[in-house]
């Protein structure tokens, strides 16, 4: 491949992570929002992961700039201190979630709704599943690993995109009480996966740890 090829590649991919960070933003404004109004912890929860993914996908960024000049390069001190607030972050996160939850099972606590919950879901499988598509076809085209890891990590929000819709979908549906909480605890479930996935790769430089995530 070609230099101006390689370039064009690498802006794309860059503005990839850049549209995953306003998209992120955006989508967490909306979910905390709402879930907030609504009192749908799973989406309130599923909002504050989007915010955390924020500060990820910062990370993602500066990451395809640092290979884009050498490929063969292993992560900074940028990478690592964004990985471990990412960390931290998700941690926190899992915390709150799983607590919440498990306050509103045991009194009985409804949302009034959900049906946002399945609009956004919906909407955010449909971005999730073409950013993975976009990402892998620049990271097969640049023969990247570290694109592709990434591309991998985008994936597991399509998992939390599912679980919300589901829950959010069995709720309006069924109208069962304690749905909400079971899907909030499966979104804090991923969020402690990728939490502890941010830790292993700010200690070493391999793109995927022992989980097999990015």
């Amino acid at each position: 491949m070609n230099t101006d090829n390689k370039i064009k590649l690498y802006k794309v991919a860059f503005w990839l992570a850049v549209f995953t960070i306003v998209y992120n933003t955006v989508e967490g404004l909306v979910s905390t929002s709402l879930g907030y109004e609504d009192e749908s912890l799973s989406l309130f929860g599923f909002g504050s992961d989007s915010f955390i993914e924020v500060i990820s996908g910062i990370g993602i960024a500066h990451m395809v700039l640092r290979i884009q000049k050498n490929a063969n390069s292993t992560r900074d001190s940028f990478e690592r201190t964004a990985l471990r607030i990412t960390g931290v972050a998700f941690y926190s996160l899992v915390a709150g979630l799983t607590v919440t939850s498990i306050y509103n099972i045991w009194t009985g606590h409804k949302p009034e709704t959900t049906l946002w919950g399945v609009v956004i879901s919906i909407i955010s499988i449909a971005v999730m599943w073409a950013l993975v598509y976009a990402k892998e076809k620049v990271g097969r085209k640049l023969n990247s690993d570290a694109i592709l890891a990434d591309a991998g990590c985008t994936r597991v929000c399509i998992y939390m995109s599912v679980i919300l819709l589901v829950a959010s979908a069995i709720y309006e549906l069924t109208g069962f009480p304690y749905i909400d909480s079971i899907g909030t605890l499966g979104i804090a479930y991923f969020a402690f996966k990728e939490g502890q996935e941010c830790f292993e790769k700010a200690k070493s430089d391999k793109l995927c740890s022992s989980k097999g995530c990015c």
